[in-house]
């Protein structure tokens, strides 16, 4: 029997590493890079894309008119009537699998003070209101049946309180982060 690997009812030998996959895996988020590039490219992305609809798409009919105009009334429509689909689809169960999720994360990281349930609620809750948004946003242009400079303005301002959410998003993390980061020593202690 190889050293360090006791059988079945023997005592293990004092020497033994036991190693797990968290050890083997590092589960700090705050100090690694790839958390920070993560959350960049997450809110970059979701200022880009407004509803689903690439932002360019909107630039494009605003300063052409015509047919990307046409292209982005048409994409918008499609769009909207997928999130209002995905909306009715999840019903009640969505909601209340989004809180239990968020509660989880939130108990884990700020009550038991694990660092990775931290972070991802930090992604997490900004992101879940972003959604809400554009829940909202869909509902409206649905609604009101926008079209023309009136979806211009209502994906632009959507996207521009996108904008607000993530810059407030990643102030706060960083400063959580930033405190989390100073508050534990290189020991772990």
């Amino acid at each position: 029997m190889p050293r360090g690997f006791a059988r079945t009812g023997e005592k293990a030998d004092r020497g033994r590493v036991n190693i797990s996959i968290f050890g083997l895996i590092d589960m700090r988020s705050f100090s690694s890079l790839w958390y920070w590039i993560g959350l960049a490219v997450m809110w970059s992305s979701a200022s880009y894309w407004v509803l689903g609809i690439p932002f360019d798409l909107v630039r494009r009919a605003q300063r052409m008119g015509g047919q990307a105009q046409a292209d982005l009334e048409a994409v918008a429509r499609v769009n909207v009537n997928r999130l209002l689909a995905a909306g009715r689809a999840g019903g009640i169960w969505l909601p209340a699998l989004g809180s239990f999720l968020l509660s989880g994360l939130a108990v884990l990281g700020f009550g038991y003070d694990l660092e990775l349930a931290q972070a991802l609620f930090l992604m997490g809750l900004p992101l879940t209101l972003v959604w809400l948004m554009s829940l909202s946003a869909a509902h409206r242009i649905a609604n009101e049946g926008t079209t023309g400079t009136a979806l211009h303005r209502r994906l632009s301002w959507h996207r521009i309180r996108t904008q607000v959410i993530g810059a407030v998003s990643i102030f706060l993390t960083a400063m959580w982060g930033t405190y989390h980061i100073l508050s534990t020593s290189v020991l772990g202690g």
